[in-house]
Parts: structure tokens; C-alpha cells; sequence
């Protein structure tokens, strides 16, 4: 039996899980905060270290042969000649770089041409968006700059002792704005667009190869960003989808190749395991509960879900669009939510909480089906978050993706996808694995839910949100479904 750790460096906490790598039956586990504001746009990394090694205190690696690291997205740590940082890294959450991104859309000639050189058009998360505004903010910062990392690249290189070699893994790589997940290549040009001189670049690794040794002799395999390493500890699959629901939702799904999406709607990330991870956003999700909630005089999303559930599948024709922050996709981006079937019929708080989670999931079903049009097949639904397990989302979702949906068991499954990989990088160090398969380790405690005996009931649920938003705001989709 060989152990293994994973190390899930998110934007607020550390959690390390250690594993048996034949199983990845899991044998202890570790967690500390970030001792930093989780609002905060810029860190200290040092601030990673310290929660890593508070979280790994007391021994908990003792026996563990191979680590693998998974962190935060979209961060920018820029690095000088001597690999010293030249300011505080940049966190995924900045939203400064708008502009910068809108700039170098400009300047590449447009979404289509990034779309087709990415396989992403830039927004103010994009590492190459983050350069471009140190550029034209900070220029004298910015000319320092030799070489960028992101979080998870930082970390593997801090534990190898920060060797000459820096390297990064294809889904971290393809989340910059600067790697096509397509060509499996750099566009080294799109780095000096954005900021004004070339600069070194790590190493893209193979899902199975190995960073490095740390001076202890632990194996460190390749890691990789919170998304990829979450598809991996869940286990999903081609014609598997993962839904989350937070403030915002996002629809990620395994496919057998990168696709380049004009419309931006798409990014096209890279996976974890040779494959490939199409991504669509939206901004609206939970926040849409919360909200409702709050207009409703509600404490909290419980009381939310059992009022919806007083009402019927269509919420008596109340239908709410549900763009409070305007909205990605569809590309809304200066509109605001609508409430529309107004009759003295519907006007029920028990109505306007259902029409809150209907809408909420009729948006995400969108994203959903913005992937099908693209080919993307879709059997099976992972609905994750806290809001995954509400019963008013649990009775409506089936119906309204059109699939089978399933519940996994709350666990952090960035660190267990981590800890996966270190067991696919240990085993194919010690012969015994392909490169080309991670170890089969048992899916997730799953809670299944069925579509129901009627499925016309959900397709009419779509129909009523699809008309009232085709007619508040026509021809939204018209690009993502090639109309």
C-alpha cells in the first residue's frame, strides 16, 4: 500500500486529505485558514505557506510518498530575474483588469480570434488580463517582471526547494489566456501584447509526469488548478457534466476535445487527465435564491425551499429572469433581473420562491445546453454546493436539465483529485500504472435523483422561461446556437 497526500490550496483555507493510493480510501485529514481577508485582491504567498504548513502540523504526512497540489485559479505571481516577487501576487477575484481585457480583445482583432487562439476570450480573471493592466498601471512593476506563475505553480515550486525548472500542468496552463488547450502550446506573442516584453514561462507537464523530488525525496506531481482537480476527485467522465451553484454557477463537462467558441460563451479548458474541460459561467445563481429570500422576509434558504415547494412546476406562470448582476450567459451584461406574469393568481410568496429556483435553474440549463449545441454530450448531472442539497432544487432540477441528476457527498474534491494524481504520478514512477489512466478509485457517495414520470413537465418549465426571455431580450442566444 503506498500513501499519498492532496493539498487544495483555495482562496481562504488550505485542506490536505491523505489517501491510500490503491483505494484512495482516505486516512487522515488536515485544514487552516489563510491567515489573510478573504476579500482581500492581492497576497502575500508567503501567507500559503504558512496556512500549508499549519494544516500538514502534527505529523500528518508522516508515511505519505507523493503529494500532489491543487489551488486557486487565475492568479498572477510575478517573479523577477532572481525569481524574488516583484509585488503581491494578484488573486482570481480582482476584477481591476475590465478594461485591460476589453483592451486586448481590441488588439488581437477580436473574440473570434482569441476564441480560435486560446480557445478563451479574456476577462478581468485571465492571468493575460492581469498583465496587460500592470503594464499600463503599474509600468515600472511591470518592466521587472521576467517570468509569471500561478498559485499552484508557485506551491510546487516552493516544496521542490525552488529549483531552476518552474512547471505548471495543461488545465492550469489553459486557464492564463496565453495556452491553447488545442495546440497544447504557448502563444508567447500574447504574453508581450499584453505586457510589453516577453517573459519566461513554465514547463507544461503531462497529467502523469512528476514535477520533481523535494529535498526530503517526496515525489510532487504535476498539480493543477481547483476546477481540474475537482473533476478528477469526483471522477467525472465523458457525458458527465458538473453544475455548481454558488453566488454565481459555472457548467463544466469531460469532452474528447478543446473547442474553439466564437461567441466567448465557452472556455475551453484542458483537464486533468488528457481530456478536455469546456466551461460556461454565469453570474446569477445562488444569489438569485438569497435575494429572494431577503424580499420575501425569509431567515434563510431553507425556509426559502420549503416555501417553494408549496407551489406547482411553473410557479403559476410567474417566471423570473434571473440577471441581477446582468449576466454572461446570455451576454446581458448591463441588464437587470425581470419578473414577468404578474396575475393576481400568481402574486403568492410560495409562487415567487418557486419562479426564484426555476429561474435560477433555467439559467443554468441554458449554460447547459449552450455545451449540446457545441456537440458536448450530456447524461449525467453533478449538482454541487450547499444549494445542491435544498429540496425545491433537488425536486426541480431533473425536469429542467433533462437528465439524470446526482448529489455527491459534501467532501472537498479538489484535494482528493490532488491526492489522485499523486497516486497516478507515484504509480507510473513505480511501474505498476499506465500514464495514460489514473487509478480507478470508487466514485462519490452519490444521492440520485430521478427525472420523475413526466418529463414534459420540466420541458414546459423551459418553454415558459424560454419564451419570456426570448421576448425581454431576443436573439440573446442567437450566437451561442449558430442562429
Amino acid at each position: 500500500m503506498g500513501i499519498v497526500a492532496g493539498l487544495d490550496s483555495s482562496s481562504a483555507f488550505t485542506q490536505i486529505v491523505v489517501c491510500d493510493s490503491d483505494t484512495g480510501a482516505v486516512l487522515r485529514q488536515g485544514y487552516a485558514p489563510h491567515p489573510v481577508d478573504p476579500k482581500a485582491v492581492e497576497v502575500d504567498p508567503q501567507a500559503w505557506l504558512l496556512s500549508l504548513g499549519e494544516a500538514a502540523g502534527g505529523g500528518l504526512l508522516e508515511g505519505v510518498q507523493a503529494i500532489g497540489v491543487s489551488a486557486q485559479q487565475n492568479g498572477l505571481v510575478p517573479l523577477d530575474q532572481q525569481g524574488g516577487l516583484v509585488r503581491p501576487a494578484i488573486l482570481g477575484n480582482d476584477k481591476r483588469a475590465q478594461v485591460a481585457a476589453a483592451d486586448l480583445i481590441e488588439a488581437l482583432g477580436g473574440r473570434e480570434a482569441w476564441a480560435h487562439a486560446v480557445g478563451s476570450v479574456p476577462q478581468a480573471t485571465h492571468p493575460v488580463a492581469k498583465l496587460r493592466w500592470l503594464a499600463r498601471t503599474e509600468p515600472q512593476s511591470a518592466q521587472r517582471i521576467a517570468s509569471v506563475l500561478q498559485p499552484h505553480d508557485w506551491l510546487v515550486w516552493q516544496l521542490l526547494g525552488r529549483p531552476q525548472r518552474r512547471t505548471t500542468d495543461r488545465g492550469s496552463a489553459s486557464a492564463t489566456g496565453y495556452w491553447s488547450a488545442a495546440t497544447g502550446s504557448y502563444r508567447h506573442d500574447l504574453v508581450e501584447l499584453a505586457l510589453g516584453h516577453p517573459c519566461a514561462l513554465p514547463d507544461v507537464l503531462g497529467p502523469a509526469e512528476a514535477a520533481g523530488t523535494t529535498p526530503e525525496g517526496l515525489l510532487i506531481s504535476a498539480g493543477t488548478g481547483e476546477t481540474m482537480a475537482a473533476a478528477l476527485g469526483l471522477g467525472v467522465r465523458p457525458g458527465d457534466a458538473v453544475i455548481s451553484l454558488g453566488a454565481s454557477g459555472s457548467v463544466m463537462a469531460v469532452h474528447h476535445e478543446a473547442l474553439a467558441d466564437a461567441s466567448g460563451l465557452i472556455t475551453s479548458y484542458a483537464d486533468a487527465a488528457g481530456l478536455h474541460l469546456p466551461v460556461v459561467h454565469t453570474l446569477n445563481a445562488v444569489r438569485v435564491l438569497r435575494g429572494t429570500a431577503e424580499m420575501l422576509g425569509l431567515d434563510d434558504l431553507d425556509a426559502l425551499s420549503e416555501l417553494a415547494t408549496q407551489s406547482t412546476p411553473g410557479a403559476s406562470g410567474l417566471v423570473l429572469l434571473p440577471y441581477l448582476e446582468g449576466e454572461r450567459t446570455p451576454r446581458l451584461p448591463h441588464t437587470a433581473g425581470t419578473l414577468s406574469g404578474l396575475r393576481r393568481e400568481s402574486m403568492k410568496p410560495e409562487h415567487l420562491a418557486r419562479a426564484a429556483v426555476e429561474g435560477m435553474l433555467c439559467s443554468l440549463a441554458d449554460a447547459l445546453d449552450v455545451m449540446r449545441a457545441r456537440g458536448v454530450e450530456v447524461r449525467r448531472v453533478f449538482l454541487l454546493g450547499a444549494s445542491a442539497a435544498l429540496p425545491a432544487v433537488q425536486n426541480c432540477a431533473p425536469g429542467i436539465f433533462g437528465a439524470h441528476v446526482v448529489v455527491p457527498q459534501p467532501a472537498d474534491y479538489a484535494a482528493m483529485g490532488a491526492a489522485r494524481q499523486a497516486a497516478w504520478t507515484l504509480g507510473v514512477a513505480q511501474g505498476t500504472l499506465s500514464p495514460t489512466a489514473p487509478p480507478v478509485w470508487p466514485e462519490a457517495a452519490l444521492h440520485v435523483l430521478e427525472p420523475g414520470d413526466d418529463p414534459a413537465v420540466g420541458r414546459a418549465v423551459r418553454q415558459q422561461y424560454t419564451a419570456t426571455r426570448e421576448q425581454l431580450h431576443p436573439g440573446a442566444f442567437g450566437m451561442a446556437f449558430g442562429i
